[in-house]
């Protein structure tokens, strides 16, 4: 069974339009986005409204009804709705990326058409369970485990920190296969519980405080639940190659809900720096409040080039099982741009910036969950490293400019960075520096997306000062990597180490 209706589908810049103009009621006409974001949870009525445009159709396959799942419409929809809300953005997110993606690619086509119709029709929402206390990003060693019985697999175990605890109607559930002798399976088995099911109802034991992302819950949940077979997702290969898949795919969704964000950022920096004067003069006259504004328009560039990479690379049809060093590199970096660009807002509101309802302050604390979410930055710029590392002893090049000119995500432009990547890297060094050495590879890699979307026709003004930024702050990162000291914190140190003693 199949429902339809697409034939009527509008344009996508139609949709998109629709969807524009119900955030600017539901967020400024009718309601005040500052007095509500203070909420836990999105007001009834906004939430209500918001759905309304049916956002999810974006990520649903035509013959169920939907748009039909193009990256390019998907990260739009997360573009727009960053702009006005990045616990929106991020709503869509959870349920695009890590629920109707992988049901779209691995669940059985007998259970789709009831999923899918729920989405657009009565506005379900789905989200994903793999953290657990205790393990926390070590997800390979979770301890929820499930075992077969008949038809069904019963599934026990505790999840914490899933986005839309106690308010999604579904979850994709991550679990172990308990073995004969006790022992839990090194694969990953996926399964999809339905919240309208006694035996799949999930008890939320609590629900946690969190200081930003108001209208996203957060919590802990106890697992004790019968799934039938049919809800197993069924890898192509394992469960372990299905997890980076999904994983790095809503990696390459980041700069969609990054682009919006750090776009507010830019026009409120703009519009703010124009309009307040000192001493007679618009504050955006003074040269470091330029420099500052510049930055966040590199940001702004960045976040374009990645989208524009996303959209041609991390579609369904793509395996991005070994794409691990691209999706780190744009989850981190964009990451680390949107939280940069707020604390400068911040910084340019003056006194104003610190107030609650401020956007900037409130997009500051609100972007800074999002370098833990899905792996902390540092365990992915480590992994970046790792990575290229493999694929520079195979080659056995550890020159790292002579590396970077036949890498495939450095081709473009290698040759600006050659004097400041003109190194050897040395097989041993440590996390640290492994740290330090993502964060340059994931500099010198978006540069190459900004020099491809350039290619396509972007305005050369914005790509021309981008580089100049990236270029500026490669020679930073690679300064800080050569400094060889290292530094180990002092355990016991009260001793000898009060001032007062001193003074």
């Amino acid at each position: 069974m199949t429902f339809s209706g697409n034939e009527t589908l509008l344009p996508f810049s139609d949709f998109i339009e629709a969807f524009k103009q119900t955030l600017k009621r539901v967020f400024y006409e009718r309601d005040d986005i500052t007095e509500f974001s203070r909420w836990r949870g999105f007001p009834a009525t906004v939430l209500r409204d918001i759905m309304a445009t049916n956002p999810f159709s974006v990520a649903i396959p035509k013959q169920y009804g939907g748009r039909g799942g193009n990256t390019k419409e998907i990260l739009g929809l997360l573009d727009e709705a960053s702009y006005h809300s990045l616990s929106l953005s991020l709503m869509f997110g959870i349920n695009i990326g890590l629920f109707l993606g992988p049901v779209v690619k691995y669940a059985r086509e007998t259970i789709k058409p009831d999923i899918f119709k729920r989405f657009l029709e009565k506005q379900n929402m789905g989200g994903l369970m793999i953290t657990e206390p205790g393990y926390g990003s070590d997800a390979l060693n979770m301890q929820t485990y499930n075992e077969r019985m008949d038809s069904k697999y019963h599934i026990h175990g505790v999840k914490h920190w899933q986005g839309l605890t106690g308010m999604a109607d579904y979850w994709l559930m991550t679990s172990r296969r308990k073995l004969p002798g006790g022992e839990l399976s090194r694969d990953i088995d996926f399964f999809i519980t339905d919240a309208r099911h006694p035996e799949q109802q999930i008890e939320v034991e609590e629900i946690y405080n969190n200081i930003g992302l108001y209208p996203i819950p957060y919590g802990k949940n106890k697992i004790d639940i019968l799934v039938p077979e049919e809800y197993k997702l069924h890898p192509h290969t394992t469960g372990l190659k299905l997890m980076m898949d999904l994983l790095h795919r809503s990696r390459f969704q980041f700069p969609g809900m990054a682009i919006g964000f750090i776009r507010r950022m830019l026009d409120d920096a703009i519009q703010h720096t124009q309009t307040r004067f000192i001493r007679g003069k618009p504050l955006l006259a003074l040269d470091q409040v330029k420099h500052q504004i510049a930055r966040i328009q590199s940001a702004f560039t960045i976040s374009s080039a990645m989208c524009s990479r996303s959209a041609g690379a991390s579609g369904l049809e793509h395996n991005l099982t070994m794409a691990t060093v691209e999706a780190n590199t744009m989850k981190v970096y964009v990451i680390e741009l949107m939280q940069e660009s707020a604390q400068t807002l911040t910084q340019l509101y003056g006194a104003n910036g610190y107030k609650e309802e401020s956007i900037a302050s409130k997009g500051a604390i609100d972007s800074r969950p999002f370098q833990v979410f899905e792996g902390s930055n540092e365990m992915l710029y480590t992994q970046i490293a790792e990575m290229v590392m493999k694929q520079m002893r195979l080659l056995k090049d550890m020159n790292l400019a002579s590396f970077l000119k036949a890498y495939k995500l450095t081709q473009l432009t290698a040759g600006h960075f050659q004097k400041l990547t003109d190194f050897t890297v040395d097989d041993n060094m440590p996390q640290r520096k492994q740290v330090g050495l993502g964060k340059i590879l994931s500099r010198i890699i978006s540069a190459d997306h900004v020099a491809s979307m350039a290619d396509k026709g972007f305005r050369s003004d914005l790509v021309r000062d981008t580089m100049d930024m990236i270029r500026q702050e490669v020679a930073s990162l690679v300064s800080s990597f050569k400094y060889s000291p290292r530094v180990v914190p002092v355990e016991e140190y009260s001793h000898k180490s009060s001032w007062m003693d001193f003074s």
